[in-house]
């Protein structure tokens, strides 16, 4: 199974946030026998909300040696939970449900070429195709990779945007 993943910060030390969310994310699933691929930093103005804030993006491809059902997605999606609580306990989002500036926020992008539907993850993520900081990643990584709604690449998906 090969899953994608996007880490994004613009508060605090975004650099030192998202490096220590990398490492633990290689450090919870290399020992099970993953590979886990991680893209250049992206930098991006805020996506949905207004901040002086730059973010930096990076994108993670995990490929593991086993295709889980999806009640293991959602024990995925639980153990980056967790490790996004153990780096940062500040909110990504408002009361109101609104975007904000945050110290991290690790979301599942894509699962395979599959459309999943669980408790806890939609995948593939349905802004992944509105947002460039997502995109380019993973076209770094896996060019090759479809949208299984979309039928496009991640290339011409950022070519859709204009």
């Amino acid at each position: 199974m090969r899953l994608h993943l996007n880490i994004g910060s613009n508060s605090g030390d975004s650099r030192v946030l998202t490096g220590r969310a990398v490492a633990a994310v290689v450090n919870a699933f290399g020992p099970c026998g993953a590979a886990v691929t991680v893209a250049p930093p992206y930098y991006s103005e805020p996506w949905g909300f207004v901040s002086s804030s730059m973010f930096v993006n990076i994108g993670l491809m995990i490929d593991f040696p086993f295709l889980p059902s999806e009640e293991a997605v959602d024990g995925i999606y639980l153990r980056l939970s967790a490790i996004e609580r153990s780096i940062s306990s500040m909110p990504h989002r408002n009361p109101d449900g609104s975007y904000r500036d945050r110290e991290l926020d690790i979301d599942i992008i894509a699962v395979d070429e599959r459309v999943i539907s669980t408790p806890h993850v939609t995948a593939p993520h349905p802004r992944m195709h509105l947002r460039p900081f997502v995109l380019h990643p993973m076209h770094t990584l896996d060019p090759s990779w479809r949208h299984p709604l979309l039928h496009m690449t991640p290339s011409e998906l950022l070519a859709a945007l204009g």
